[in-house]
């Protein structure tokens, strides 16, 4: 079973083709007849696909892999968990289940690359939901401690009341770019014309 493509997609960090180019390979291998389950990379299967948001594929393949595969290897049960707290929204359980578990070399780049990102998105969420929000709650979101939590977000120009512990959100300057239509732009100018003539 010839996986260079995905140790390539792997090695040059493109992790969000990992999922469909391990939905393509595993096609490929299946249409061929050859017994791949034994050594197929599931749990680098479906972290790609939770890294790419698509939890109904990540689903899915986590019905289709036999269950003495998920028994037999750990891994795979830990990648699952990330994707049942995706599926749950327990956002918090998300980083509890990214650090609790000690990852192959394989996988460790991309379950840091996607705990990056998830940190943004929440980031990007708390920015958009809240004009003030507690230590408490952004460190919960955020999966950090509270220390930690207040260190990111000042990072990112928000300030702190430290006498009510309330983190008060910077939100992002809002940049309106006018956009011409020039079909607007000829009629101004036929009417101009006509008004002229």
């Amino acid at each position: 079973m010839d996986l260079s493509e995905l140790h390539g997609a792997l090695a040059s960090k493109s992790y969000d083709k990992i999922g469909e180019l391990c939905d393509e390979l595993l096609i490929q291998v299946a249409s061929r007849g050859i017994a791949f389950q034994e050594e197929w990379p599931y749990a680098i299967h479906l972290i790609g696909h939770i890294y790419a948001n698509d939890l109904n594929s990540a689903r899915f393949l986590w019905k289709s892999i036999p269950e003495g595969i998920k028994k037999s290897r750990p891994e795979i049960m830990a990648a699952w968990k990330i994707g049942q707290c995706l599926w749950t929204r327990d956002y918090a359980g998300v980083y509890g289940a990214v650090r609790g578990f000690e990852w192959s070399p394989e996988a460790v780049a991309l379950v840091t690359a996607f705990a990056e990102n998830y940190t943004n998105k929440m980031f990007n969420l708390l920015v958009s939901a809240y004009s003030t929000i507690s230590v408490a709650d952004a460190a919960h979101c955020l999966g950090m401690s509270e220390n930690e939590a207040t260190n990111y977000v000042l990072q990112h120009g928000w300030t702190l009341d430290s006498s009510s512990a309330m983190l008060i959100v910077k939100k992002p300057s809002i940049t309106k770019e006018q956009k011409l239509d020039s079909s607007k732009l000829q009629r101004l100018t036929e009417y101009v014309f006509h008004l002229e003539h």
